[in-house]
């Protein structure tokens, strides 16, 4: 798909609906992308418990976590566009992003830390921004992201 710059005819389609179902239950553009956004970021966060009870151990849920928000992010790059004309949606997506996904990656920030993985006290809020500014394109904002101990043979380094 194109993000939130698809055409509704596309995302009607996909959905197997008509196009005057998606307005209908979406009147605007920023509606839909709205009720998307809010369906995944629901997604990442109930990935945080799952991935801690599936996974190896606590870093390889932290790491498939990260790849899962950074799919999540890679999606979004349109969003402050299609949002222009809705601030306080836009300022409510921001809570409920905030709300949902730091908790979710604070409990697997904490059990890494206590697996000995997690090295330094950066904290979920932290981490969610500096993947957020990689994914964008800038550099990190805090300059403490060794905080993953090296293990031999990692090939995603520190």
């Amino acid at each position: 798909m194109d993000g939130v710059d698809a055409p509704v005819r596309r995302i009607a389609a996909k959905a197997g609906v008509g196009v005057g179902t998606i307005y209908r239950h979406f009147p605007t553009r920023a509606d839909l992308v709205l009720a998307a956004y809010r369906h995944q970021v629901d997604a990442c966060a109930e990935a945080g418990p799952t991935l801690l009870e599936t996974a190896a151990s606590p870093f390889d849920a932290l790491c498939q976590w990260a790849d899962l928000f950074m799919e999540f992010l890679a999606t979004k790059h349109g969003l402050a566009a299609a949002m222009r004309n809705d601030p306080d949606g836009f300022t409510a997506l921001h809570k409920l992003f905030l709300d949902r996904l730091v908790p979710a990656l604070a409990d697997i920030l904490r059990a890494a830390r206590n697996g000995g993985d997690v090295t330094t006290d950066v904290i979920a809020y932290q981490l969610i921004r500096a993947i957020g500014d990689i994914c964008a394109g800038g550099e990190p904002a805090d300059p403490r992201l060794r905080w993953v101990r090296r293990r031999p043979g990692d090939e995603r380094g520190e």
